[in-house]
């Protein structure tokens, strides 16, 4: 294993301090590390939560600040956080409007997640959005139904912008669970990532396999296959995207999206690729996102998100993002 850390027990720690200094304009850190917070909170803005393993960097933390996340709870390498972090996060960033968890669908993430709902003795108002936008498989080994990926960037952005204008508590929930049903994701793996922990590859892929329908923590997806071009994968994988999405025409966003050991040349191949295949299918690519966001440590490989977008949507993406991971109209 050849990483550039010191240990594999402080790597989290020291990561986060790095973080945290390296953008102290936009976020504080919690104490003992529970979370990352919004410099400044908004006055009677509904709070929006997030968090989940860390190795998908800048997914959650880089996404917290203006038109975005206000907390996010950082657990182990690939390891839910906590329900004590999302308490202490939830205390943290509560103004009084109340507050959403928005919540990738791992048992351990859903778990914990709602257990903070359940102990909070404060009474406070919390809602929660489940994100499940993985195609690839119906069931995996960390979730029950299907996983929550890349489309977690999307619900972030769409509903931190809601929020941001003032919408309530409801109308966010609503709409975060609108853009869930509106997004769908598929990825790929050419290699396997390391857990620094572990020291080894959670997986082996022989030189020339890949594999389908990859989960952002090396979960299997639906087959190994041979190795193909980027048009035969993207074809392969926007099929799977749109059958399941079933939207004939339309426009929609695309998100090609990097799992952390694939450069953005090949990023752009595969974005090329997966927009003549949509407009093969009748929709129109009216919005782009292309680069590493919701990675999975070393992985090379890469997912592909198609969202349906509406006209409010639209406006929402479009609305002003400064985060350290994500940041556009300021």
């Amino acid at each position: 294993m050849k990483k550039l850390i010191n240990a594999p027990e402080t790597v989290l720690a020291e990561s986060l301090d790095g973080f945290a200094a390296a953008h102290a304009d936009l976020v504080v850190l919690g104490e003992g590390r529970k979370f990352v917070r919004r410099v400044k909170s908004k006055p009677g803005k509904v709070g929006l939560i997030s968090g989940g393993g860390s190795g998908h960097e800048p997914l959650h933390a880089g996404f917290v600040g203006y038109g975005m996340l206000d907390a996010a709870c950082p657990g182990q390498v690939f390891t839910s956080p906590t329900p004590d972090q999302m308490m202490a996060a939830a205390e943290a960033v509560d103004t009084g409007a109340g507050l959403l968890f928005i919540v990738k669908n791992y048992e351990g993430d859903v778990m914990n997640f709602d257990m903070a709902r359940e102990m909070d003795a404060a009474g406070r108002r919390i809602e929660t959005v489940l994100i499940d936008d993985d195609v690839a498989v119906e069931m995996s080994t960390f979730s029950n139904g299907r996983r929550g990926v890349a489309g977690t960037l999307v619900v972030e952005k769409i509903v931190g912008a809601a929020a941001e204008r003032g919408e309530d508590l409801a109308a966010c929930r609503a709409l975060g669970e609108r853009v869930n049903k509106a997004t769908r994701s598929m990825g790929v793996a050419l290699t396997s990532c390391t857990v620094p922990a572990a020291g080894k590859p959670t997986f082996v892929l022989g030189e020339d396999e890949i594999e389908i329908g990859v989960g952002i923590h090396g979960e299997p997806g639906r087959r190994r296959a041979k190795l193909a071009g980027a048009d035969a994968l993207a074809r392969d994988m926007v099929a799977a995207i749109v059958d399941d999405l079933g939207q004939a025409r339309g426009e929609v966003l695309l998100f090609v999206n990097g799992f952390g050991g694939t450069p953005l040349m090949e990023l752009y191949v595969m974005y090329h690729a997966a927009r003549t295949r949509l407009e093969e299918r009748g929709l129109t690519v009216i919005r782009s996102l292309v680069g590493s966001y919701v990675t999975a440590l070393d992985m090379a490989g890469c997912s592909l998100t198609v969202s349906a977008l509406d006209r409010d949507m639209v406006a929402l993406w479009d609305a002003p993002v400064h985060t350290p991971g994500l940041r556009w109209g300021m």
